[in-house]
């Protein structure tokens, strides 16, 4: 066996009834698991189900929006009652509120980190107090975005909860590793509707939608394909071969994995007796600046 089957294994996917948490709970029933669906929407959700029953999968769904501890106590209840355990959770649901800073209101702002935040928070909670009771390890997916990894114009609440996600991720990977529980952060990367609003990709996006086949530059340098070319990489750290995988940021869209690197101390600088403000200003104007780091990600040029 390749350690990459999952037969008997079964996960829950917040936020699957489209996009790239369907591409998900499909694919990881394909692999053999058994899902428990969940989005607000019921009509989406349940064709996300039956699209998981295609793929030969047993499936149950919830139908409830994720932030709330009722809904992630629901979700591995469900999973446990409906299928006799769980193995993995993918806490994939979130909302966009792009704004600019200055016209973020607090009810988008909240919205957004309830969510993303407060819902991965709530749903992995909720999972290690089962992996922990239940003895049998497990693992524990969060989905983060290049935006928290660089910052993101237009969206403080979406990059500093994408942030928090993989600060999470980290810290759960140091307290769950003696209950054989891996905790690792997805930031995916794909070509959707939210994609195809930025200018850069709008004519991109509507030959993609038309059947066309991306340029090779958006599917590396831009790290852009479907939906369904991130999806092995969350099949991969539900499976026995990621077993010793935990604390990453891993990236995955269109031909391009990425490893993230933890945050790092770039340089330091010693002063006998500390620092005035005028020794900080010189230290950073003669020597600190070259290894200051730009905000937002860098692009290949297309076309």
């Amino acid at each position: 066996m390749s350690g990459l089957d999952l037969d008997g294994r079964v996960a829950i996917v917040t936020g699957s009834g489209r996009g790239l948490g369907r591409a998900y709970a499909v694919a990881l029933a394909a692999a053999g698991a058994g899902v428990v669906v969940n989005d607000v929407d019921a009509q989406s959700a349940g064709e996300t189900a039956s699209m998981v029953e295609a793929a030969g999968g047993r499936v149950a769904v919830v139908v409830a929006p994720v932030g709330r501890t009722e809904t992630a106590d629901k979700l591995v209840a469900t999973a446990v009652g409906e299928f006799g355990r769980l193995d993995a959770i993918v806490a994939n649901a979130g909302v966009l509120r792009d704004r600019v800073l200055w016209k973020t209101s607090d009810e988008e702002f909240d919205i957004v980190v309830d969510t993303h935040l407060r819902g991965a928070f709530t749903c992995g909670r909720a999972a290690a107090v089962h992996f922990r009771k239940a003895a049998e390890g497990g693992r524990i997916i969060l989905v983060g975005s290049p935006a928290g990894q660089f910052g993101s114009f237009g969206q403080t609440a979406y990059a500093a909860a994408k942030a928090g996600v993989v600060a999470m991720a980290r810290t759960w990977s140091l307290e769950l590793a003696r209950a054989n529980v891996t905790v690792n952060a997805v930031i995916p990367t794909a070509m959707t509707a939210m994609t195809g609003t930025m200018p850069i990709y709008a004519e991109h996006y509507e030959r993609f939608l038309a059947g066309e086949p991306l340029p090779r530059v958006i599917r590396q340098e831009h790290a852009l394909g479907a939906p369904d070319d991130v999806a092995p990489l969350v099949v991969w750290l539900a499976s026995e071969r990621s077993a010793g995988v935990t604390g990453q940021a891993i990236g995955l869209g269109g031909d391009r994995l990425t490893l993230y690197a933890h945050p790092a101390v770039l340089a330091v600088r010693d002063t006998e007796g500390g620092w005035t403000a005028e020794g900080i200003a010189s230290a950073w104007e003669s020597d600190l600046v070259a290894t200051a780091q730009p905000s937002g990600p860098t692009f290949a040029q297309l076309d």
